[in-house]
């Protein structure tokens, strides 16, 4: 069960950011459907989980979109509201070199900070629940409390960071980039900072772009997940990819090791290919390589 945001990405590829008050010209515009729930849920559905996912869009085109691409995925979409708010957007710029940045308007995902109890029913019967901090910080811990009621093991990527308050007792596996990381922790070094928040939830998987993955039990490195070397086109949904892939494997019974492997292998596909949702492979891809 994916906990998350669904936006419609209005992506620009262009040579550099602008400086402030300059104008300048792109090379291409689309629109992908993404979110980093979304995003997390169909990385997860293409590596063979069975997904849901409770989330809101807006009574609007990209609403129906959105839906549209988790049905096709064979995302349960039960649990999806529609809010009188406009669907959510991510605005991402993809500069040469594959890196971006992005500015999201969370619209309608940030109108629902509660479970109704077809939500609360729907967390019952997971195994796994994944959030985000692109929903409500009251909406995520209900659903964490709900999913430790139900036995259920509990997955956040803290994106973007917030104070998370007590929210961190709820968590078993927490998976940040570096950046987040040392932001959530106060440590500017990622490795202590991954130590540190590894005395706090369960595990912490760090991911860390083309350096792999640190793997952080009980305030020390229990493991390292090597990086498959690419070349990069567009990172966005790359720690997505990462996030959906493991979840689906830990749930197919894989080792968390194995697990975290396979989800590096996917987001080194990922990074490849342009768009957040669109770039994401299926599992017969990442097994070829594994």
């Amino acid at each position: 069960m994916v906990v998350g945001s669904a936006n419609m990405d209005l992506v620009v590829r262009q040579p550099r950011l602008p400086h402030l008050g300059e104008t300048m010209f792109g090379s291409s515009f689309t629109t992908v459907p993404g979110g980093k729930g979304l995003n997390q849920a169909v990385a997860a559905a293409r590596a063979g989980g069975s997904v849901a996912f409770v989330g809101a869009v807006g009574d609007d085109v990209f609403g129906g979109q959105l839906r549209d691409q988790l049905a096709a995925d064979r995302i349960d979409v039960t649990t999806v509201r529609t809010a009188p708010e406009a669907t959510g957007t991510a605005h991402i710029s993809v500069v040469d070199g594959g890196e971006n940045s992005i500015v999201v308007v969370p619209g309608a995902n940030g109108t629902t900070e509660d479970l109704d109890a077809a939500d609360r029913a729907a967390i019952g019967g997971a195994r796994f629940v994944v959030a985000q901090f692109e929903r409500p910080p009251a909406l995520i811990r209900a659903a964490f409390e709900a999913a430790r009621a139900a036995g259920a093991t509990t997955v956040l990527t803290p994106a973007p960071v917030l104070d998370p308050g007590d929210l961190l007792d709820l968590v078993d596996l927490l998976v940040p980039n570096a950046g987040e990381a040392c932001e959530l922790a106060g440590i500017d070094d990622p490795t202590e900072a991954a130590r540190g928040l590894s005395r706090r939830v369960g595990t912490v998987i760090m991911t860390r772009g083309g350096d792999g993955a640190l793997i952080a039990r009980d305030g020390g490195i229990v493991g390292e997940v090597a990086p498959r070397r690419v070349e990069p086109v567009d990172t966005t949904a790359a720690g997505d990819t990462f996030v959906g892939v493991l979840v689906a494997r830990l749930a197919a019974g894989d080792a968390l090791e194995a697990a975290a492997h396979a989800a590096s292998v996917a987001a080194s596909v990922a990074v490849t290919r342009p768009g957040a949702s669109s770039s994401m492979p299926t599992w017969d891809e990442v097994a070829a390589l594994l």
